[in-house]
């Protein structure tokens, strides 16, 4: 990234109080941004013109003066044209900083990160922040420095020469070459912005270089397990007992939403009684540290009964005895296999279970989903809230039924108009017989006008 324009100019520093003798300044303007320093040297105004930048007279001192001016504006052309060379952005900065003999502090993009990573790293270790967030943030400053290197052929970049087309053509390394999906690519890229929040704040960096780069996440069709399924799930004996503790925690993440982490550390302390007399789980939740209050269902306090009295449990003084998500993810997989489910099950499927097929689809509005989730807003937990086939088709068959009823009301008031017309017309007959006119009474005449009322008021409803 070149700069469009540059500029540099000597100058007398006008002091607070009048003075002749003034401080000498130099002014660096590259794309209309100036910089200006001292250069630790005085003068007199009265020896001095402007319009050269350069002191007057043929005085030894001015002959040295002079002669350190020019060896300033070739030290300043010659730093320029290294960063030409370079291929490196030309800044005010930059140029004012080798004037000074430093270049400008702290302003290399992953020694910012690795300065992050260290501040993150002590903070998982007092318990701040999870250790997962401290490895997440290393990955991802190890894949931006393959990129640098990948894509730049050098061990590290300023914060200066960030722009647009770094961040695009980062995104295009993450997807094509670290062969990454869309929403891990973004997350990676999100991990790596909070460092550039960081030098903005700073202010090595004025602007966010990547304030054009935009990029929707993909929705996640991440299906919960069916109530058909939870139920074959919760009744398949297996032969393994490793199946069937992995399946009763998983089970009793389905009547939870607890997340992975979350039922690892579940202690026995964690359940206590509610306002209701009845048994509750009180904890944080690790990721986000916000309290969440789950009342337990039955199915869930059975489980917890069952292994009251397993050796790891009491070692732990955990409430299940969880393995690693790892293995359980493997365990599940084969849970899936012998099960034949077509789906394939993993620890995280349980919360969103939770959620649509025993929460939501059972009455429960999703805003005490949301509580029990422990999610900062209901747009988060409608993610989560994943409509069932079956919900669809019981909304459906609902429909179906209300459709019938209209049909059938439309079809009671066209019988009503024959017999009505029928009616009127033996009336008309008596009518015109004298014989029998006379034998016509006043319930008839009533009978047909009520007739006739009931079949108004079915036509106005059905004109709307």
């Amino acid at each position: 990234m070149l700069e469009s324009s540059y500029g540099m100019t000597f100058f007398l520093k006008t002091p607070r109080k009048p003075n002749d003798i003034r401080m000498i300044y130099v002014r660096i303007t590259v794309d209309g941004n100036p910089k200006e320093t001292s250069i630790n040297e005085k003068w007199d105004i009265k020896r001095w013109n402007q319009k050269i930048e350069r002191a007057t007279g043929s005085k030894e001192d001015a002959k040295i003066l002079n002669s350190y001016l020019d060896l300033l504006t070739s030290k300043i052309v010659q730093r320029k044209t290294e960063l030409l060379g370079e291929g490196r952005a030309i800044t005010a900065e930059k140029l004012i900083a080798c004037i000074n003999g430093v270049e400008s502090k702290r302003n290399k993009v992953l020694e910012e990160f690795e300065e992050h990573n260290i501040e993150i790293k002590a903070m998982a270790e007092v318990g701040e922040l999870s250790k997962s967030t401290a490895i997440r943030y290393t990955t991802a400053l190890g894949h931006v420095r393959e990129y640098i290197v990948h894509q730049y052929k050098v061990d590290d970049v300023d914060f200066i020469d960030l722009d647009y087309k770094f961040i695009k053509d980062y995104y295009l390394y993450l997807r094509t070459v670290r062969l990454c999906n869309n929403n891990s690519a973004l997350k990676y890229i999100t991990n790596f912005k909070k460092v550039i929040f960081r030098a903005i704040d700073k202010e090595y960096i004025k602007l966010d270089p990547f304030r054009r780069f935009k990029q929707k996440r993909t929705r996640s069709n991440k299906k919960p397990i069916t109530t058909e399924q939870l139920c074959i799930l919760e009744n398949r004996v297996f032969s393994s007992e490793r199946l069937s503790i992995i399946r009763d925690i998983f089970v009793f993440q389905c009547y939870t939403g607890l997340a992975y982490i979350d039922v690892f550390q579940l202690k026995r302390t964690d359940i206590q009684r509610g306002i209701d007399g009845e048994w509750w789980i009180l904890i944080s939740r690790q990721k986000t540290k916000k309290p969440i209050r789950i009342p337990l269902l039955p199915k869930a306090i059975e489980i917890m009964k069952k292994y009251e009295n397993d050796p790891l449990c009491i070692k732990r003084d955990s409430v299940l005895p969880v393995r690693s998500n790892q293995k359980s993810n493997e365990y599940l997989k084969e849970i899936s296999n012998l099960c034949v489910f077509t789906i394939e099950l993993n620890t995280h499927m349980a919360r969103r279970t939770f959620a649509t097929t025993v929460a939501l689809k059972n009455g429960v509005p999703i805003n005490i989903v949301q509580a029990m989730l422990g999610h900062s807003s209901v747009t988060q937990t409608e993610e989560y809230a994943l409509t069932e086939e079956t919900s669809i088709a019981d909304a459906m068959k609902d429909l179906k039924q209300k459709l019938e009823v209209k049909q059938q009301v439309e079809e009671n008031a066209y019988e009503m108009l024959e017999r009505l017309k029928n009616d009127l017309a033996d009336m008309d007959d008596k009518f015109k017989n004298p014989s029998v006119s006379k034998a016509i009474t006043m319930e008839e005449i009533k009978a047909i006008e009520t007739q006739m009322s009931i079949l108004k008021n079915r036509l106005l409803e059905k004109t709307g």
